[in-house]
Parts: structure tokens; C-alpha cells; sequence
């Protein structure tokens, strides 16, 4: 019997190369995405759909979380609040989505339960995020031990992060060598028509592009 993964896949190019990477390392692929209203939902979306089928995803999930925009509090969920574009700064920026990782491997560790998948893969980069607590690998840790502690006792369920100490130029290098359509990946924080290119995710995908050496395929409104 096969061995598979559920994967959390945004639609971003972290994710799809932890996805690749579990491709890789023979699972089979149990994509999932969530709707949570952020700004870019629709072109996220769009962008999953095509990193699964170019995974072979052997089931797709997409699951709806509204409440997400309910509670508020990251200009990625609430219109009201303006995503910085001055440049990444220390501490943790308003685009933070409070415990969004948490719920996000709680969900996966539902499906791993049901689908008997023994692992999760999630694209968290801690070195070179914008400071989200939640991509930390201590708090993956103490999330594997939530996990652990709250399933059946036969369940076995590993959280993978194979980027978690990557830098974002090893990310691009990496999925290249994979092979990850980095095209079909999208990082911009507002906007879905081109990448805004001033945005923290836009800055830190742009800078890791520059860094590896290689070209960024998607358009850009501006080049910081």
C-alpha cells in the first residue's frame, strides 16, 4: 500500500517545493487548500489547482475557512488594514494571520486521521520569513506534540518542514531543481492581476530570484 502525504499547498512557491519534495520522497499526494479570505484568494486558488495537477495529487482538498476574516486583526484577512510596502522590518508585521499554522496543521492532522496519510508537509521557512511566529520550528515542534497527544493511538502523523532553515535563494534554487513551474507559484500579498513587487512577500521572492541567480517568470507592477 502506497504511503501518503497531505500536503498544505497555498498556491506559493515554499509550498509547492515541500510538496515537490514529498513527491520526491514517495508519497502520494493528498493536496490541501485553504479559502480563508485573504486578499489574493482567487489567484491563490488558481495557482494551487496547477501544482497539484502537475503533483498528480491523488485527491484535492479545498476547504473554506470564512471565519478567518471574521476574527480579523492581518491586513491579509481585514481591507481596513494596509499591507506594509516599505520594507521588511523587525518584529511581526500586521500581514501575520493570528494561529493561521496552527489551525492549518490541526485541519491537516483531521485529514491524515481519515485518509490514513502518515505525514504533513508545510512549506514554513524560518530564517527567512517575515517573523511569523507560527513558522518557527519550535512551534512545529510543540505542534507534533499536540498532534501526537490528540489522535487515535495508533495514529502516526509527522509534521515534515524540509524548508524550514532554508534561505528564499536555496528555495528557488531547489524547486528549479525540481522542477516546480515557479510560474504557476504566486507570493504577492495584494494584488492578483501582476505582484505588486513592494510587498514583503514580493520583496523577499524578488531578492531570493536575484540571489540564485535566476528570473522570476511572473510579472511584476514594480521592481523595488
Amino acid at each position: 500500500m502506497a504511503k501518503k502525504a497531505v500536503c498544505i499547498i497555498s498556491g506559493g512557491m515554499d509550498s509547492a517545493l515541500s510538496a515537490a519534495i514529498a513527491k520526491k520522497e514517495g508519497y502520494e499526494i493528498i493536496a490541501l487548500h485553504f479559502n480563508y479570505g485573504q486578499r489574493t484568494e482567487k489567484k491563490e486558488l488558481e495557482c494551487f489547482r496547477k501544482i497539484a495537477k502537475y503533483l498528480e495529487a491523488v485527491e484535492v482538498i479545498e476547504l473554506d475557512l470564512d471565519f478567518f476574516s471574521k476574527i480579523g486583526g492581518s491586513a491579509l484577512v481585514d481591507e481596513s488594514l494596509r499591507v506594509p510596502t516599505e520594507g521588511l522590518k523587525p518584529g511581526i508585521p500586521i500581514t501575520y494571520v493570528p494561529f493561521r499554522n496552527g489551525i492549518f496543521l490541526s485541519i491537516a492532522a483531521a485529514v491524515c486521521e481519515k485518509e490514513g496519510a502518515e505525514a504533513i508537509y508545510i512549506g514554513v521557512v524560518e530564517e527567512d520569513s517575515s517573523g511569523y511566529p507560527d513558522c518557527r520550528e519550535d512551534f512545529i515542534n510543540k505542534m507534533q506534540a499536540a498532534i501526537n497527544a490528540g489522535t487515535k493511538p495508533e495514529t502516526n502523523i509527522s509534521i515534515k518542514t524540509p524548508l524550514v532553515h532554508l534561505k528564499k535563494e536555496d528555495i528557488v534554487k531547489e524547486a528549479l531543481k525540481y522542477g516546480v513551474p515557479l510560474e504557476n507559484t504566486w507570493s504577492c500579498y495584494q494584488r492578483e492581476d501582476r505582484a505588486c513587487g513592494v510587498c514583503d512577500s514580493c520583496r523577499l521572492r524578488l531578492k531570493g530570484f536575484e540571489k540564485a541567480g535566476e528570473r522570476d517568470r511572473i510579472e511584476y507592477e514594480t521592481h523595488p
